[in-house]
């Protein structure tokens, strides 16, 4: 749901941003990897310690690398398949990261097992949400569903929870840390609900596939 208008209004103010790094010689392929560098980097320096705000700063610094990559990409008239495999690929680096480090921090200093496996949790459905998808596609279905919590969701109430809990360190009431928790079995239920959405769409497009297949196959039709 946020994928579809956030990342068209960043796309157009990130495109002067894009436009001058092709200009100093950057390249996308660059950025990503950059950009995954130091999103996992702020997760697993900062969140295991605690310091949500400064990592979620750092972390959201990065992120936006994911839009600038693409843009870059077709302003430069350079869109390939390897960039879009790239790309994919080092969001669930960086997604993986994100939750693992928050994972660390419970499991550790936070001292709490349940969030701890929630965030395992959020981190393995956001993998297989993905999946899924991908899966689909691969054996020619469309997969039309987008589902409830999707990539986009998950950052976003992750980051700004973390961020906002974060600031507790400034001196802002202890009661805002309970942000985070709230925020982590959102992105898990909400995950769970996508990942159902998706499994029930591939099941009946993949029976719809078979059963146009089976209609259209020699012999099968009426004489």
């Amino acid at each position: 749901m946020l994928n579809k208008y956030a990342r068209a209004f960043f796309t157009r103010v990130l495109t002067p941003f894009a436009a001058f790094l092709l200009r100093r010689g950057v390249s996308p392929d660059a950025v990503t990897l950059i950009g995954t560098a130091g999103v996992v980097a702020g997760a697993l320096v900062f969140f295991p310690r605690g310091e949500f705000f400064w990592g979620t700063i750092t972390i959201t610094l990065f992120v936006f690398s994911d839009l600038v990559d693409g843009n870059m990409a077709r302003q430069a008239g350079v869109s390939s398949r390897w960039g879009a495999f790239l790309d994919s690929t080092l969001d669930r680096v960086a997604d993986a990261a994100i939750f693992g480090g928050l994972a660390l921090w419970y499991a550790g200093l936070g001292d709490d097992n349940v969030l701890c496996a929630v965030s395992i949790f959020c981190l393995a459905s956001g993998q297989v949400v993905s999946y899924t998808k991908a899966r689909g596609e691969s054996i020619g279905l469309p997969v039309a569903v987008n589902g409830l919590v999707e990539r986009a969701e998950r950052l976003v109430l992750t980051l700004v929870a973390a961020g906002l809990s974060g600031l507790q360190t400034f001196g802002v009431p202890s009661w805002i840390g309970v942000l985070l928790p709230v925020a982590l079995w959102l992105v898990a239920v909400g995950s769970l609900v996508t990942l159902i959405q998706r499994v029930v769409t591939v099941r009946r497009e993949a029976a719809e596939a078979d059963a146009a297949d089976g209609a259209a196959a020699p012999g099968s039709g009426s004489h």
